[in-house]
């Protein structure tokens, strides 16, 4: 991540996300901006955090891997989403692997300042709650996901997800080999039959590939085969 200075900027979005409402003025003042850049590993598993980071802008995927290196998604995050929070709650590391999705924008402030002045301010700590409990909905939902469903409705389901607005816009994802070794392990299924639904989805006119590159051609479809779920 890259850190930006336009005081402008940072304004635009705090106002845009009501930050002055949550936060005391001290430590609205606190807040910084970075940018990031699609594809940008942001933190691992057992990075440490000293810092509250807000997603303003872009989306990012969380996910998980086993000792085997195996991934599972959990969720994809639109704004606002928020990064740390269970960290400053508890004290712990990092305990999943967060990556940009597309370039973006975060805005953080660190625990410290949260902790000298937001301990008594309940719009501060009511925010925090319905931010926690949504996580764990979400990450539910997408266990569930993936224990429940067949790979057609988990694949689907992942397309949806990476799309701008998460609901069906049309995209271009590049679909390297390793990426789509990569798709698979965190859809729970093999390399190969992915491709076998891969291609059974382009049979049914819903996508079509060319020189690496996927493009939905049919979103509606697409969102019939997903049946209503999505990794978000």
């Amino acid at each position: 991540m890259r850190k930006l200075s336009d005081p402008s900027l940072i304004r635009e979005y705090a106002t845009a996300f009501d930050f002055d409402n949550i936060f005391s003025s001290a430590s609205f003042d606190a807040l910084e901006l970075y940018e990031m850049k699609q594809g940008e590993v942001l933190w691992e598993k057992n990075d440490t955090l000293d810092h509250l980071y807000f997603l303003v802008d872009g989306k990012i995927k969380i996910y998980t891997s086993s000792a085997e290196g195996k991934g599972l998604i959990l969720r994809f995050k639109n704004p606002l989403a928020v990064i740390g929070d269970v960290e400053y709650v508890k004290g712990t590391d990092v305990f999943h692997t967060v990556e940009a999705v597309t370039d973006g924008h975060l805005m953080k402030i660190p625990f410290a300042r949260l902790r000298q002045e937001e301990k008594e301010n309940t719009a501060f700590l009511h925010f925090l709650l319905e931010v926690i409990t949504h996580k764990f909905y979400t990450e539910a939902h997408a266990s569930t996901l993936n224990m429940l469903y067949n790979t057609d409705v988990r694949l689907a389901s992942y397309l949806l997800s990476l799309t701008d607005d998460g609901k069906g816009s049309l995209f271009h994802e590049e679909m390297r080999p390793e990426t789509l070794k990569e798709t698979a392990e965190v859809i729970g299924t093999s390399y190969r039959h992915l491709n076998r639904v891969l291609r059974d989805f382009e049979d049914e006119g819903i996508l079509e590939k060319h020189r690496g590159i996927i493009k939905i051609t049919d979103i509606n479809a697409l969102r019939n085969k997903a049946e209503g779920n999505i990794y978000e």
